[in-house]
């Protein structure tokens, strides 16, 4: 069953990276740039919360609990 989940979920990625390639290939290229830099900025975003919720040191918290 576990293969399973992982064949779906590798295709489900590979879609999803097609579509973006595709996207990426077909628009102009001052779109493409306003996209990637607004892709950019949420990616940061999104690594500053989980830098804030994540506990610096996740090993320790992990044995520790």
């Amino acid at each position: 069953m576990a293969i399973k989940g992982k064949t779906i979920a590798a295709l489900l990625v590979g879609a999803a990276v097609g579509a973006t390639v595709t996207y990426l290939l077909t628009t102009d290229k001052e779109t493409r740039k306003e996209n990637m830099d607004k892709l950019k900025n949420k990616i940061a975003d999104l690594k500053l919360k989980l830098a804030k919720d994540m506990p610096q040191d996740i090993e320790s918290e992990i044995f520790n609990s």
